[in-house]
Parts: C-alpha cells; structure tokens; sequence
C-alpha cells in the first residue's frame, strides 16, 4: 500500500523476521483471512488485512520482503482497535505454533506492532 492512497484509521503491521520468506508472509496472510474473529470483521467492513513490500526495515534485515498490515476502519475503530491487536496477537501465534509442527528449520521471528497505516 503506498502512501497517500486514502487508508485512513489504525493499523496492526506484522513482520515475520530471521529465516521467514515471503512464502511464510503470503501463508500466515491466509491464515489471518482465516481466522473467524478477523473474517467477521472485514465482512464487516471494520478491516482490511493486506500484503505490501515491507517498509522501513534496519539495513541488511533477515528476513521477508513483505509484511501485514491489517487497517482497522470506519465507526468505533478505536475502541476495537485493542481487541483486534489481542486477536492477531494470539492468530499469529497459533500459526506459528502450527508451522513448527508441520516444517522444519528455523521458525520465523513475528512482530505484530500498531502501526498508523500512513506511516508505513
């Protein structure tokens, strides 16, 4: 998402950093659109979860190309705001979870922040 494109609202980034490959971005991406609480909501309208190029990264990071950024929009964005960032929390822990059972190899290292999309 480029900046100036009209995203207005909070936002949650989520980078997966160490041997993560966008690979690992583009499925947990999926998992994320899985997850009940968050597909309730951007059925809603309230979010929008999406893939961009990763931005403002230390020099020489490891890891993905890409990050998350789930925008959280429209009335009472604020208040949900919280429990949306509590639930991708424990989403991307539950995927993460799942992909050390299934893969092996180091495991990517998550951060999930607040963000304010504009920023990047």
């Amino acid at each position: 998402m480029a900046e100036g494109d009209g995203v207005a609202g909070r936002g949650i980034r989520v980078r997966l950093d160490g041997g993560a490959s966008n690979n690992d971005v583009a499925a947990l991406k999926a998992w994320l659109e899985r997850e009940k609480p968050l597909d309730d909501r951007v059925r809603d309208g309230q979010l929008r979860i999406l893939e961009r190029p990763r931005a403002g990264g230390p020099p020489g990071h490891m890891g993905a190309g890409m990050e998350i950024l789930l925008v959280v929009a429209g009335a009472g964005a604020e208040a949900l705001f919280k429990e949306l960032l509590e639930q991708t929390r424990r989403a991307v822990a539950a995927w993460l979870e799942n992909r050390r059972r299934v893969e092996s190899g180091d495991s990517p290292e998550p951060h999930v922040d607040p963000v304010n999309p504009d920023e990047g």
